[in-house]
């Protein structure tokens, strides 16, 4: 019989998980509109979760609570967990570096951080993620679609991760212990440098700079540039054994384009 691996949520990073899983011989049991259960389905959830040893859920807070835990804390006993999270936890630092020993529930994201800390005293592996990105879901996408934006903002960073670096943390999450873990790439930059590179790869020119108001930002957006730190990623380094494949946003955007262009990549160093 295969391992059973149940996922609550089956998002971005969570189904590129759920392929790679599957490629290593696991049965993949998920929630969520391209999942093979209803979250809704609590019948069939609970006679899934009964046989799965391992349950990862990368389902946001709602409201003031988590709604894996709330309707299916009581059947996750005995099993190994993860929780896919956000370095949003810990709030603005000021553009200071930040570990897991840092306060957390201090900025916008207090349901986020109350989330994180359940899966916590579960015992979970709670796999703290920031911006996240990779095919589809870039900053390329974004220059299409005329939404990335060069906000004068001197001092500004943020950090990020390539998705498939997200799931390469999750798989060495099998063998770690219970914790919180930041997965980041090792080089914060801010957006605008980001926007800069990728225009250089493309050989155009990068939108002009514009103050924060002139923008014309959402409101999630212009709030994604109330926080400012860098998340450093040396207990995820020591204790899981991972190292990004895209230590930086520069061979992540490359890779992209490579991927693009139709360049085979090599799988690993």
């Amino acid at each position: 019989m295969r391992p059973r691996f149940f996922i609550f949520g089956l998002g971005y990073v969570a189904s590129r998980l759920a392929g790679v899983l599957e490629a290593q011989g696991w049965e993949v049991i998920s929630t969520g509109s391209a999942g093979t259960l209803a979250f809704e389905d609590r019948t069939n959830v609970r006679l899934a979760l009964a046989d799965a040893d391992h349950v990862l859920s990368s389902v946001p807070p709602a409201g003031d609570g988590d709604p894996v835990l709330d309707a299916y804390g009581d059947a996750l006993g005995g099993k190994w967990l993860a929780y896919l999270s956000s370095t949003g936890v810990y709030g603005d630092s000021g553009g200071a570096w930040v570990d897991e020993s840092a306060p957390t529930g201090n900025g916008r994201r207090t349901a986020r951080a109350e989330a994180d800390t359940r899966w916590l005293a579960r015992g979970a592996r709670v796999l703290r993620l920031p911006g996240i990105y990779g095919p589809g879901r870039s900053v390329f996408d974004r220059l299409k679609a005329g939404k990335a934006h060069r906000i004068d903002l001197p001092g500004q960073v943020f950090s990020r991760v390539h998705v498939d670096d997200a799931v390469s943390a999750a798989q060495r999450a099998l063998n770690a212990p219970q914790g919180a873990y930041n997965v980041a790439d090792d080089e914060p930059a801010s957006q605008n440098a980001v926007i800069a590179e990728a225009c250089r790869l493309l050989g155009r020119e990068p939108p002009p700079l514009t103050g924060l108001d002139e923008a014309g930002l959402t409101p999630a957006a212009r709030a994604f540039y109330a926080e400012n730190r860098r998340v450093a990623n040396g207990k995820a380094r020591r204790v899981l054994g991972w190292r990004p494949r895209y230590p930086s946003y520069r061979e992540g955007l490359a890779a992209l384009v490579a991927s693009a262009q139709g360049d085979r990549e090599p799988r690993d160093r």
